[in-house]
C-alpha cells in the first residue's frame, strides 16, 4: 500500500530544498510523537538521499520524568543505529538570568546545543541542517497566537519550512496524520505532561480554540490556515525584496567622520547610525515607508520585540514635520529630523555639532597649514590643489580677460586675492566664531548661520573642510567664497584652489 504520509513529506522536503546528498542532518528528538515520526521518516529518506543523520536530545531539567524521555530517545537511536547526543541545560536558571519566558529560554538553549554539537561533529566542507518537528497544527497555533498578540505579515505567516540551517520536514503534516503514521508503524512515543496543562497560552489555543474551529466553524480550518501562512510567507518575501530596494535607495550608514562617541558597535547593532532621505521616502506607499523604518530600527536595536508599531508610527509622523525635531526610542536610539533628512543615532554618540574655539583641540579632523604650491589629500573630502599665480603667469592671463575681470564660474575651482590673507592659511573643519563676508559692503555672517540658511544638515557641518584665514572663512567648498577675498583690478597674486573627488569636489 502506498505510504501517503511519507510521499507527502518527501515532496515537501524536495519543494523547499531542505536536504541534499552529503548533508549532515541533526534531528531534535524529544521522544514525543512529532519528533519520533520525524526521525522515522528521515531514516527512510536516507535510502533515497545519501546523507548523515544524528540525534540530539536536550533535557531542560524541569520535569521529574524528563530523564525517562531521554532514555527512550537513546533507546530509539540504538534500535535505528543512529548516533545519539544528550545535552542537559538549566532552562529555569537561564530564563531568570536573562529575564525571559521559559518557552523562549528553552528555544534559545536548544539551538545553542544543536550548534555546539554540530560544530564538533560536522566534517570539513559538510553542510549541516537542524531538523525540528513542528507540524501544521503548531503553525496554526502560532498564527493565532501572533494575531491575538498583534503582528504584521511576517508574524501571521507563522513558522517557516526553512529558516537558515533549520528545517521543518513535517510542517506539512497535521497532528492527526502524525498519530496515524505512528500507529501504522507501531512506534511508541513519550507524552510531555506539561502539554496537557493550560498554563501556557499555546496550550489553551491547542486544547480549546483550534478544536472548536475545526468542529463548529469549518472542518479543515488547520489546513486552510496553513495555506494562508504559505501565501503570506510568499507575500512577505516579495515585500522584503522591495524593502531592501528602497533601503538601498534612501538609507545610508553614517561614516566615522560624521559623528563622535565612545563606541562603534554593540551586539546586534550596526555602526553609528543611519541617514534616511525622509522626503524621498515619504513619496512611497505608506506601507513601504513603515517597512523601511522597521528595517532600519531592526539594525539599531538588538531585540525585535522591543520595537512596537507605535514606535514606527511616531517615526513616520516625525518625518512629516517641518523644522528640526527629535524623538527618543528604545535602547537609547535617538531620531533626529533636519532638512528632509531623518537620522537614527545610537545613544552613546553625538552628531558633530559641538565646535571648538580657535584655542581648543580640533575635533572635526586634521588641520592643514597651506603654503602654495601644494596639494593636500583628505580622505572622503578629496584632493585639494593650491596654485599661486602672478600677473606674469600665462594661466593668469588665460583665466582673466584683461581689465574686464570676467572670472569664470566653477563650483570646485575658486580664485582668491592671495595678498589679502593676513594670517596662516588653513584647511580645517569649522570652529566657534567662524564667519565669512557676504556682500560688497563687507557685511559678515557666521558660518553657522550660513550653513543653517543653506540647509546643510547638522551632522555634515562639523566634518566639512573649510579654507580659512584665521576665523575668516575664505571658502566653504561646494558653496560660496567670502566676498572679501574675491579678485579685483588691484589683485597682484592669485591663489587658485581646485578640488578633485571626495564628497565636496569633482574633477574640475
Amino acid at each position: 500500500m502506498e505510504d501517503i504520509t511519507y510521499n507527502k513529506v518527501r515532496k515537501f522536503i524536495k519543494k523547499h530544498h531542505m536536504i541534499a546528498a552529503g548533508d549532515l542532518v541533526a534531528v531534535g528528538v524529544s521522544g514525543g510523537a512529532d519528533s519520533v515520526c520525524l526521525l522515522h521518516l528521515l531514516c527512510r529518506l536516507q535510502q533515497e538521499i545519501p546523507y548523515r543523520l544524528l540525534v540530539i536530545h536536550v533535557n531542560h531539567l524541569v520535569r521529574e520524568d524528563a530523564a525517562q524521555d531521554a532514555a527512550y530517545a537513546e533507546h530509539l537511536c540504538e534500535q535505528m543505529g543512529i548516533p545519539y547526543f544528550l545535552k542537559e541545560v538549566d532552562m529555569k536558571g537561564y530564563a531568570a538570568d536573562h529575564k525571559l519566558s521559559l518557552e523562549e529560554a528553552g528555544r534559545i538553549l536548544r539551538y545553542q546545543a544543536f550548534e555546539e554539537i554540530l560544530a564538533d561533529q560536522a566534517k570539513a566542507n559538510e553542510t549541516y541542517k537542524i531538523a525540528v518537528a513542528h507540524n501544521a497544527n503548531d503553525r496554526a497555533e502560532t498564527m493565532l497566537f501572533h494575531i491575538f498578540r498583534g503582528s504584521g505579515i511576517r508574524g501571521i505567516g507563522s513558522i517557516q519550512p526553512v529558516r537558515g540551517a533549520v528545517i521543518r520536514p513535517v510542517l506539512c503534516l497535521e497532528r492527526k496524520e502524525i498519530e496515524a503514521y505512528l500507529q501504522r508503524y507501531k512506534l511508541a512515543y513519550c507524552t510531555d505532561s506539561t502539554n496537557e496543562k493550560d498554563a501556557y497560552t499555546r496550550n489553551k489555543i491547542r486544547h480549546h480554540i483550534l478544536p472548536y474551529a475545526e468542529q463548529e466553524i469549518c472542518q479543515g480550518a488547520v489546513a486552510h490556515m496553513n495555506e494562508l501562512a504559505g501565501i503570506l510567507s510568499d507575500t512577505e518575501e516579495y515585500l522584503e525584496q522591495q524593502t531592501r530596494r528602497l533601503c538601498d535607495a534612501y538609507v545610508e550608514v553614517l561614516e566615522d567622520d560624521e559623528v563622535t562617541g565612545m563606541s562603534r558597535q554593540n551586539p546586534g547593532m550596526i555602526g553609528y547610525g543611519l541617514r534616511i532621505q525622509a522626503d524621498q521616502l515619504l513619496s512611497e506607499h505608506p506601507i513601504m515607508v513603515s517597512r523601511v523604518l522597521l528595517y532600519c530600527m531592526e539594525q539599531m536595536i538588538p531585540h525585535r520585540k522591543d520595537i512596537t508599531g507605535q514606535h514606527i508610527a511616531d517615526l513616520a509622523e516625525l518625518m512629516k514635520k517641518d523644522g528640526s525635531k527629535e524623538l527618543s526610542l528604545p535602547w537609547g536610539v535617538r531620531a533626529h529630523k533636519e532638512y528632509g533628512i531623518l537620522y537614527l543615532i545610537r545613544g552613546d554618540i553625538r552628531l558633530r555639532e559641538e565646535l571648538p574655539t580657535a584655542g581648543q583641540v580640533q575635533m572635526g579632523g586634521a588641520v592643514y597649514e597651506i603654503k602654495p604650491p601644494t596639494e593636500v589629500h583628505i580622505p572622503d573630502a578629496g584632493d585639494f590643489e593650491f596654485t599661486l599665480l602672478d600677473q606674469a603667469s600665462g594661466l593668469y592671463r588665460q583665466i582673466f580677460c584683461n581689465k574686464e575681470q570676467n572670472i569664470p564660474e566653477n563650483r570646485y575651482t575658486k580664485w582668491f586675492d592671495y595678498d589679502k590673507i593676513t594670517t596662516t592659511l588653513l584647511l580645517r573643519t569649522r570652529r566657534q566664531g567662524d564667519y565669512l563676508t557676504i556682500d560688497t559692503s563687507l557685511c559678515t555672517k557666521s558660518v553657522k548661520q550660513y550653513m543653517i540658511n543653506e540647509k546643510i544638515p547638522k551632522i555634515q557641518r562639523g566634518s566639512m573642510y573649510l579654507l580659512a584665514d584665521g576665523a575668516h572663512v575664505m571658502w566653504i567648498p561646494g558653496y560660496r567664497i567670502s566676498q572679501y577675498y574675491k579678485v579685483d583690478e588691484s589683485t597682484k597674486r592669485i591663489l587658485q584652489v581646485s578640488i578633485r573627488g571626495g564628497r565636496n569636489g569633482r574633477t574640475s
